[in-house]
């Protein structure tokens, strides 16, 4: 099916068109902020950045994500995830207008960084309810559909809240009143999702009663447990696990790529001028978002070709040539042509791990199993970052940072490729 068949088939349902609408608003808003956050994290033009400090800033941006994980889902498998998306919209803005105020009266960036802590703390109930409300309004064979149109337009949301926000840093200015702006407007649209949310009737969204289920107090005092639990019960639907697995590779392999784009712009491509850097790696999320809704219109008549399991193994292993190839040579062109690639072969692997987790996880643990594969998502993508700041030159030339990309995703391709032939072979 196309896209535009898919979106016109999922768009038949009145509440999946309100839990769509809540999203794509949301992530509109999430393209302002994250644009706001890197910025002024890695190209205020006042401040040095290095590979450490790029490691350092995703990793308070995102390990929110991983560390919440296991207590996010105790509570989206209990309380109602309606709810979760019309309080969290409201909580999330009035963080970001503190923030905000934080940055216009030039308090240390620490502050900074812990106000951006909450607004992504609260983000991660958010996504994560998101994520498990999505089979409760639209029907099971038409999962797959669904999850081509709905992460993937949240994400080219995402992009085009990112291309404004690029606008309004033109207009207002890189500095810090700029950014505090950028995150005021962020805030505001945001809480708008909250209002879209509502329109949905409370139960809606499950999650499903279940009488032997534990109060929350006690489920929380036993977290790990509940985690290794969720654990379990994914490695008895061993698809869905393997191809979350092929989701966490790409990521680790996309968070060495992003600071070796980063570092390569802010100095070997534009000798430290802050601005052109920005521009151009404006650029290369751009050309990803091209490619994320490329993924949208190929996913669904690549996987009813190939099955999921083989379209997974061709995307990431095309991803691993091509990028490797278009980046070896440290030429500023490069840098966009493999953003596309990536972009491709991400959110085909992404559509396809949604699919699954989605289609073969009781709904009783989805909220684990979005909590476990959340903090692979964000968690492989911090330690991406981590081994790069111990590699990367001053100017983030590194042939070897290039070698570890080109090669490991056709190794993550084979490894996913063995263990879902031998589920099919076993079954």
């Amino acid at each position: 099916m196309s896209f535009v068949a898919d979106l016109r088939v999922v768009l038949q349902g009145r509440d999946f068109r309100r839990l769509f609408g809540t999203r794509l608003v949301s992530q509109f808003s999430d393209g302002i902020f994250q644009f706001g956050v890197t910025g002024f994290a890695f190209f205020n033009p006042e401040k040095q950045t290095t590979a450490l400090a790029v490691a350092a800033g995703l990793a308070v941006l995102l390990l929110p994500y991983s560390v919440l994980g296991p207590f996010v889902g105790v509570f989206i498998d209990r309380w109602s995830r309606r709810q979760i998306l019309v309080v969290a919209p409201i909580v999330r803005g009035a963080l970001l207008l503190a923030t905000a105020a934080l940055v216009a009266a030039d308090m240390p960036d620490a502050f900074f960084y812990a106000a951006a802590l909450g607004v992504l703390g609260v983000n991660r109930f958010f996504l994560a309810a998101l994520g498990a409300s999505l089979p409760h309004v639209v029907p099971a064979d038409r999962l797959m559909a669904a999850n081509a149109v709905v992460p993937t337009s949240g994400t080219v949301l995402t992009f085009v809240g990112a291309g404004v926000a690029i606008g309004m840093r033109e207009v207002l200015g890189g500095d810090d009143a700029g950014t505090a702006l950028l995150l005021v407007t962020s805030g505001v649209v945001f809480g708008l999702s909250a209002l879209i949310a509502r329109t949905m009737e409370r139960s809606l969204l499950g999650p499903s009663y279940d009488p032997d289920r534990p109060q929350a107090r006690e489920a929380v005092r036993n977290v790990v447990v509940g985690l290794a639990d969720g654990v379990r019960h994914l490695a008895g639907h061993r698809i869905a696990a393997a191809t979350m697995g092929a989701m966490a590779a790409h990521r680790f392999l996309y968070g060495m790529a992003t600071a070796l784009g980063i570092i390569l712009f802010r100095y070997y491509f534009t000798d430290g001028d802050a601005d052109a850097a920005l521009r151009g790696l404006s650029l290369v999320v751009a050309t990803s978002g091209v490619g994320y809704f490329v993924a949208v219109l190929i996913t669904p008549w690549a996987t009813e070709r190939f099955t999921i399991e083989r379209w997974v193994t061709i995307a990431l292993a095309s991803a691993g040539v091509l990028a490797g190839a278009l980046v070896m040579p440290f030429q500023e062109w490069g840098l966009p042509a493999a953003g596309f690639v990536l972009g491709v072969a991400g959110q085909s692997v992404k559509i396809c791990a949604d699919t699954t987790v989605q289609r073969d996880v009781e709904d009783a643990y989805l909220g684990r199993a979005f909590s476990v594969y959340d903090m692979l998502f964000n968690g492989m993508y911090v330690l991406a970052a981590a081994l790069s700041a111990a590699i990367l030159p001053a100017d983030g030339k590194s042939y070897l940072a290039v070698a570890i990309i080109a090669v490991g995703y056709p190794v993550a391709a084979m490894a996913y490729r063995m263990i879902t032939r031998s589920r099919v072979h076993s079954a």
